[in-house]
């Protein structure tokens, strides 16, 4: 059983915080036109982010996670509903939110450097000077520890390092809002540990809202401030835990206290009925 500091919340409870990304009765799906049939990926999500939240999304595969934050993102558009970020809605991708995908996504013909310039070329430098712009690119190339790297190329890196690359890249232009799509899911085990520490400490020093897609319970709870479960397709909230443990979570081995297993047991109970339906090809 989870503590009374770990109570659920049902997707329609009100938060009193400075809400940085409103979701209101979205749907969203998609076209299939070989098939001519069209396809709910997301239905009824109300779900409100407070600014400098790190919200984890989990469920099965297909569930609507990555739909989310793409509609968030802009990519898509809802067919119903809304999304809103800091009191607008969403109308198409903006500079206030970045991503951070699971397959690195660098230009392998760029440096260290050069990748991570990219989003000021996007830009036309966003209105900064030449000398403002180096300066980020070198802050960020030192907040993931990839200062000496400045001019290796993705192929010289390992995998790990190929990510913090993807995240300063993501960083650089400061966004409001940074949007992980798996962003370890590629990563070797041991490696993967110590990404999430580093991104718990980058986070804890940028002050970003971040919303984080994983199939990893223990990732979930490590890194999130609340843990929101999708349910099999048509995705929907099956409920959204807390998660109330203290930071920073890498300075000590958070994974071995009670209370990181009972949020894990609960968390897996949720998710567990919803991979069962995908691995049979439920449908509703």
């Amino acid at each position: 059983m989870l503590s009374t500091n770990s109570r659920k919340i049902r997707q329609d409870e009100t938060r009193d915080g400075d809400p940085v990304i409103v979701a209101e009765n979205l749907t969203v799906g998609y076209e299939l036109a070989r098939e001519r049939q069209r396809l709910t990926a997301l239905t009824g999500i109300n779900l409100t982010i407070d600014r400098g939240e790190f919200v984890v999304l989990v469920g099965p595969s297909g569930c609507g996670k990555t739909t989310f934050i793409n509609a968030v993102s802009g990519i898509v558009k809802p067919w119903e509903g809304s999304v809103a970020v800091n009191g607008k809605e969403v109308t198409g991708p903006g500079p206030d939110r970045a991503m951070v995908f699971q397959d690195y996504a660098l230009m392998p013909w760029r440096t260290v450097e050069k990748n991570v310039r990219f989003p000021f070329e996007l830009q036309g430098g966003g209105g900064l000077a030449k000398e403002e712009i180096d300066a980020r690119i070198a802050h960020y190339i030192k907040l993931v520890d990839l200062d000496g790297f400045e001019h290796s190329y993705p192929y010289e890196l390992s995998g790990g390092m190929r990510q913090r690359v993807g995240i300063a890249r993501a960083l650089v232009s400061e966004p409001d809002i940074l949007l992980a799509d798996e962003p370890f899911a590629a990563i070797d085990a041991m490696t993967r540990e110590a990404m999430q520490a580093e991104m718990e400490r980058i986070v804890a020093a940028t002050g970003q809202t971040v919303v984080f897609i994983t199939h990893s319970i223990d990732e979930a709870i490590a890194l999130g401030d609340r843990v929101v479960v999708i349910s099999y397709r048509p995705g929907r909230i099956k409920e959204i835990v807390p998660v109330n443990l203290p930071r920073p979570r890498f300075a000590s081995d958070v994974k071995a206290i009670p209370e990181f297993s009972a949020l894990r047991e609960h968390v897996w109970e949720l998710v567990k009925d919803e991979a069962l339906r995908t691995s049979r090809g439920d449908t509703l």
